[in-house]
């Protein structure tokens, strides 16, 4: 069964495997201050993750797709997409809210 949160990229391909996750979430959001009326960003678990195994950690995308269960390639894609919400978020004062 797929972890919440993860999805096929459009209407055709296999139905993404769960991807491990081995940190406990200590919060679901981060809000700017002061906080712009702007719809939040929506960061996946997975993509927090990743996050955390590449960019905290320094392990590779090969070292962080092994801890994660799945292909290194799956770990660039989800690192580029959670980098690319990151960033909208920051510099549009967007609010940050993380699916558990």
């Amino acid at each position: 069964m797929p972890q919440k949160g993860r999805r096929r990229r459009g209407n055709r391909g296999r139905i993404p495997s769960p991807v491990n996750v081995g940190h406990r979430l200590i919060t679901d959001a981060f809000v700017p201050y002061p906080e712009a009326n702007r719809p939040e960003v929506l960061l996946e678990h997975a993509e927090l993750e990743a996050i955390r195994l590449v960019d905290l950690e320094g392990l590779t995308q090969e070292e962080a797709g092994a801890r994660m269960g799945v292909s290194r390639g799956t770990v660039w894609r989800v690192l580029q997409e959670a980098r690319r919400k990151i960033a909208q978020a920051l510099t549009e004062g967007r609010r940050i809210q993380i699916l558990t």
